[in-house]
């Protein structure tokens, strides 16, 4: 038997309950169901639980327009805001409407029915009018893992922090942390104080930027203002500051390059240590600029309880890894924060009418939608600002062509692509996107094709924009 529902969300994430939540709002009658692979709500915040797991953007960004981030914490831990998203699900009344342990397997659009069948793992099968992929852009079942030689030597414990084993005990151990990213600079300060020493090894520097844990102007802002208003303020500061400054840095790089360097020399105290670990080859932003609360890793540097080296790994041996320096650093524990796998719309194997959809051969419609692919939408947020704030915009837009089509009596909307394929749907230089970027679709060479990392201009374009530009829509039978 088989279930309909005029939208299914795949992923009840940050993303998939914000989906729900403007879907109820502009929609309180239509039928909809959230699918979730694992069986818990919070998406990534769930996933991962390595120590000092927490956000990288502030929470008055990363939060919903719709629901105010009431907690002292701007930069927040991964439980607090796994619970954040728990409670907005629970007071919407979503949460009764997610299917947990439902990994969509594929979804193959009929232009006969124009209506998607859905197939879950376990054989259910379900079907809908709109299918919108709430699922992120990395594989929740594998993170990236270097070929490392000699690895079956080492006799200590290989963990990456995707798959983190609860009863870890790291406690008087020699720890060696691989990779300079976000994973990285957050694991080594939250395991420091308790370990014997954290190095972080890197192949080459990072930008790091060094935030306060809690935003004062907020602070002030919530004693003298109710808690939406006061957040509104807050969000919209910190979207002028973190646009600002990533404009700046596409355009005067050597400033923000020295802006950095003083951050973390006032921060380590030694200048030749600076720029040996933390002076990149590359521009500010080529990747994503990570930050550190309160200097917390630079503290913990300065303190002794942390060290960086910057070489290349030659291969494990038994008590640690060997450098091409010829150095070996001894480890108990080696901990693989080589980053994310990239995957498309969670992996599912879509197709239209039989015929299977390559989604790296397809042109990004506004950054939401696929050339040719009928009511199909997916959400992936910024790379230089919070998640949420991209996320919310494509919520809405996806609410506004529902609407439109809704009004005009339509079944049927399809990107028609004008032809021809840009830049990269994600523009970073970094390791883990360029490893996928055959998978995901690419740009067209002039709007709505182009994909801008602009949300102050996103933010005045996107509710405005013409949901018929480039669409092709058929009736409803």
């Amino acid at each position: 038997m088989s279930d309909h529902f005029d939208v299914l969300i795949i992923g009840a994430g940050l993303s998939g309950i914000g989906a729900a939540w403007r879907l109820r709002e502009a929609f309180p009658a239509k039928t909809y169901a959230v699918l979730e692979a694992r069986e818990a709500i919070g998406g990534t915040w769930d996933l991962f639980r390595y120590p000092g797991v927490r956000s990288d953007s502030d929470m008055f960004t990363l939060s919903y327009p719709f629901r105010p981030w009431t907690d002292t914490q701007s930069l927040a831990s991964g439980d607090k805001i796994r619970a954040y998203i728990q409670e907005t699900a629970d007071e919407a009344g979503i949460t009764r409407h997610i299917r947990f342990g439902a990994k969509v397997a594929s979804a193959d659009w009929s232009s006969r029915e124009s209506r998607w069948t859905v197939r879950l793992a376990d054989g259910t099968t379900l079907t809908c009018g709109f299918l919108y992929a709430c699922t992120g852009y990395y594989s929740y079942d594998a993170g990236y893992q270097p070929d490392f030689p000699g690895l079956e030597s080492y006799a200590g414990q290989l963990i990456h922090p995707q798959f983190w084993p609860a009863d870890l005990d790291y406690r008087g151990k020699r720890v060696v942390v691989i990779g300079s990213g976000a994973t990285a600079v957050t694991l080594v300060p939250a395991m420091a104080p308790e370990a014997a020493h954290v190095t972080m090894l890197q192949r080459s520097p990072t930008y790091l930027t060094s935030l306060p844990r809690r935003d004062v102007v907020a602070d002030a802002l919530r004693r003298v203002l109710p808690a939406k208003p006061a957040n509104a303020l807050a969000r919209a500061k910190n979207i002028l500051l973190t646009q600002g400054f990533y404009q700046l840095a596409r355009r005067r790089p050597q400033r923000v390059r020295k802006v950095l360097r003083t951050m973390a020399v006032r921060g380590l105290g030694d200048e030749a240590y600076v720029d040996e670990h933390f002076k990149p080859r590359y521009d500010p932003w080529d990747q994503r600029l990570c930050v550190i609360p309160g200097g917390d890793l630079y503290e913990e540097i300065r303190a002794g309880r942390a060290s960086v080296v910057t070489d290349r790994i030659e291969s494990f041996v038994p008590s640690g890894i060997r450098l091409a320096s010829g150095k070996v650093l001894e480890a108990d524990i080696v901990i693989s924060a080589t980053g994310l796998k990239l995957l498309p719309i969670g992996g599912v194997d879509v197709s239209v009418d039989g015929e299977p959809v390559k989604i790296g051969e397809r042109a990004a419609y506004r950054g939401l939608m696929l050339s040719g692919v009928p009511n199909l939408a997916y959400c992936i947020g910024y790379v230089n600002a919070s998640w949420t704030l991209r996320a919310d915009l494509s919520h809405r837009y996806v609410m506004r062509l529902l609407r439109h089509m809704d009004r005009h009596g339509l079944a049927v909307a399809t990107p028609t692509s004008p032809g021809g394929t840009g830049r990269p749907l994600l523009d970073l230089s970094s390791g883990y996107v360029q490893r996928a970027l055959d998978l995901f679709p690419r740009q067209g060479e002039r709007a709505p094709w182009i994909v801008r990392q602009n949300y102050l201009r996103d933010v005045i374009t996107t509710p405005r924009a013409d949901v018929t530009r480039d669409m092709t829509f058929q009736e409803a039978s």
